[in-house]
Parts: C-alpha cells; structure tokens; sequence
C-alpha cells in the first residue's frame, strides 16, 4: 500500500467516523453557534479584512496567507488543512486564485462551509482574456465597485449562518461598503491627475487589468495573469517598443512577484537611450504589514494609487497621505 501523504492523512483524520464535523450528505452541517463566535477562515488578507470589518466581535478570523506571499502559488500546509477543518467557513476569493488549493477547497467543502467571495460578482462584469479559454481574470479588488460585490456577498453569508445577529452583520457592512465608495471616488480623482497619454501602467504579472478598465489606464505585464507563466525575450522586447513609443517614465514592481523580470525590462529600455524609473513597489496578490496603512485593504489601494500618479507625472491631491476627504475616506488615515 502505497504511504499517504501528511495532508491526505490530515483530510482522513478530519473526516473519520465519530469526528463532530462530519458530513455523511455531501453537504456541510448548519453551525450551531451556542452563543460563540464565527470561526470563519480567509485565504488571503484583503477578504480578511473585510471580514473583520463586517464582523467585528461577532467573527474570529484567521488568515492563511500574509503579507508578500503570491496566492498563485500557494499550497496548504498541514497548519493550514487543520486551520480550516476547524473553522464553521472558509471564505475564498474563486476563479482560480488559489489555483493549488482547489482540492482542498473541494474536499473541505463536503463538511465545512465554504464561500468564494467572487461569486457575488455579477459574470458580466469579469473580465475574460483570450489566454485563459473562457475562464476569468481573479484579481477583481483592484475595481474597487467589484470588491464591494464580493465583501456584501460575504456580508449575506454571516448573516445567514448567525440569523440572531443578521442586523449587525448589515449594519457593518453598510458602514464598510461607504467607505468603499468613498475610496473608489478617491482613486478615479486621483487617476485623472495623470496625462493620458502616460496612463500606461506596467507591472511584473496582469494583476491590475481591473484597475485600467475601472480607472483608464491601459494595462501591460511581463507574466500574464497568473505568475506562473514566464515571461519571454518577445514579452520583454514588446514592451520596449511601447515605452520608447509613448515614452512611459515608469514601470513598478509587485510585493508579491520577483523583481527580476522589471528589472531586465528596464534594462533593455536602458539599451536603446531612454532613462525607465522603476516608479515604486505596488500590492497586487497580497496586503502590506499588519499595523501598518499598507495593510488594510483601503491603504494597500490608496498606496497603490498614490504611487502609480506620482509615478506616471500626476500629482497626488498635496502628495502621498494628504488631507483628502471623500465620501467618508480621509486620506491622513
């Protein structure tokens, strides 16, 4: 007999005759709650945030992917199989983000609640390229609209799973879901400082295609939309050509991707006579340090959006943190 695996030992553990989660239909048991909290379990920061946010003191929520780790690429841990086998839901972004853990996701979701924030999403409004064969563009927070889809859809979720608290759940989100628009009308001020002309923004992997569609920004990356594509001699010399063309002053690099791959665009740029700044580093897959502004959802797009205008010759409103107050975001935070 062949020797199991420590994660398939973990998932025969947690599913054994006798254990309390249990599921013998397929589908995973209601939670009785008992007057506890929600033990609710996020893959990555940005949908923890807004679950803490949404659920305050109601939700206990414990991320598995922190600051700097690439969702692409991640795969459960032992700790992390356990986390979840524990938890009364598992909130998860969908379209293939967390393309190595669709396993789990389906092996969990025969006994634990499991809820792909995307599926709030109206299909109409993701975005579908060419390369992925009818599949869709996961990175939908960089539209800060779409996001507000997803953290309502989780919003709807708590709800239904703690009924008895269904009107503080609401009452959260409405509170959030403001603050969201008031930082959407923040990044399209902001995005409309840049010439258009220079609204090109180049990164190491597709992760902001969602932000040029909502913002007006045309979007070029080295990788493509998942990081675990390589980048090619052709991709880079393409790219060339665009910045010499249109002589784009910047490109970035992502937290959560390898700098190499800029870092030889910039060279090659370098080769034909034109000076390309690496304009600063962006959050694309992952929020910044816990504490910090980086690493709240609203900061991580704020820092983004500071950075690409100041970056592509826009002026942020009086720079980077300014007093800036829209629709209930005020900037200084």
């Amino acid at each position: 007999m062949r020797r199991m695996t420590a994660l398939a030992l973990l998932f025969a553990l947690v599913s054994a005759p006798g254990c309390e989660r249990v599921r013998t239909s397929g589908e995973p048991a209601a939670v009785d709650l008992s007057g506890r909290r929600i033990r609710a379990v996020a893959t990555t920061g940005m949908i923890a945030d807004f679950l803490r946010e949404i659920g305050r003191e109601r939700v206990q929520v414990t991320a598995l992917m922190g600051p700097g780790v690439d969702p692409h690429l991640y795969k459960a841990s032992e700790g992390d199989v356990i986390r979840m086998a524990s938890a009364d839901v598992i909130f998860y972004n969908g379209l293939h983000l967390e393309g190595k853990m669709a396993e789990v996701f389906e092996r969990m979701g025969k006994r634990v609640r499991t809820v792909a924030v995307t599926d709030g999403i109206p299909r109409e409004r993701l975005l579908s390229p060419p390369e992925f064969e009818g599949a869709y563009d996961p990175h939908v927070w960089f539209d800060v609209t779409l996001w507000r889809e997803a953290a309502a859809h989780a919003a709807r979720a708590l709800a239904e799973m703690d009924p008895a608290h269904a009107e503080t759940y609401g009452k959260n989100a409405g509170a959030y879901l403001e603050k969201l628009s008031g930082l959407d009308g923040y990044v399209r001020q902001q995005a409309s400082r840049v010439p258009p002309r220079q609204r090109v923004l180049i990164t190491a992997h597709d992760a902001f295609n969602y932000f040029g569609r909502a913002y007006g920004f045309e979007v070029r990356g080295l990788q493509g939309i998942s990081t675990v594509a390589e980048a090619g001699t052709a991709d880079i010399q393409a790219l060339v050509r665009l910045i010499l063309a249109n002589r784009i002053p910047a490109v970035f690099v992502e937290t959560s991707v390898p700098v190499r791959y800029i870092e030889a665009l910039q060279e090659a740029v370098e080769a034909g006579g034109f000076r390309l700044r690496i304009g600063g580093s962006l959050y694309s897959d992952a929020l910044g340090d816990p504490g910090t502004k980086e690493g709240t959802y609203i900061g991580m797009v704020r820092h983004n959006v500071d950075t690409i205008v100041s970056a592509l010759g826009g002026t942020p409103a009086g720079g980077t943190g300014a007093s800036l107050e829209v629709r209930g975001i005020d900037a200084r935070k």
